[in-house]
C-alpha cells in the first residue's frame, strides 16, 4: 500500500497453490498491485490453439471479492540466468542447461514478463500512475 501511495508501480505474483478459486496469494490479492497470473504454451510455442491456463496457476476471486488474477502472462518452462553452482540448479540439473540457463515454471516468472512490459510503459510515459498501468 505504501509503495502504491507512493506512485511506484508493484507487480506481485498471483501464487502456485491454483487453480482452485480463492488461490491468490498474499500480496498478489491486495487490489492495488497488479496480480499475474500464469500461462503455458504445452511446449507448442508455435501453436498458440493450445495454450492455457497452467495447472498451478492461482485463481480468485480473493476472499474479500476481488477479481484477481489482473492478468496472465507466460510462466511455464521459462528460461532465465541461473549460475550452474547455485543450490537450485544442483539440486535440479535436469532443468539446466549445464551453462548458464534453467526452466522453470510459476506464477513468479509471469510477474516478471508483466513487469517488464510495465518498465517499459513507464519508459515511453513516465507521467503514468501506477492504477494507469494497471488499467493501461
Amino acid at each position: 500500500m505504501r509503495a502504491w501511495r507512493a506512485g511506484i508501480v508493484v507487480v506481485a505474483s498471483a501464487g502456485n497453490g491454483g487453480p482452485a478459486a480463492m488461490t491468490v496469494a498474499v500480496p498478489g490479492n491486495v487490489p492495488y498491485v497488479i496480480s499475474v497470473g500464469a500461462t503455458t504454451d504445452n511446449y507448442t510455442p508455435t501453436e498458440p490453439g493450445d495454450d492455457r491456463l497452467a495447472r498451478f496457476s492461482a485463481a480468485g476471486p480473493t476472499f474479500e471479492g476481488f477479481v484477481k488474477p489482473d492478468l496472465l502472462a507466460p510462466g511455464g518452462h521459462l528460461s532465465g540466468i541461473m549460475d550452474k553452482n547455485r543450490t537450485i540448479p544442483q539440486q535440479h540439473p535436469e532443468f539446466h542447461d549445464g551453462d548458464k540457463y534453467f526452466v522453470m515454471s510459476g506464477t513468479s516468472q509471469a510477474a516478471a514478463v508483466v513487469s517488464g512490459i510495465a518498465a517499459l510503459m513507464l519508459q515511453q510515459d513516465p507521467s503514468l500512475t501506477p492504477d494507469d498501468v494497471k488499467c493501461g
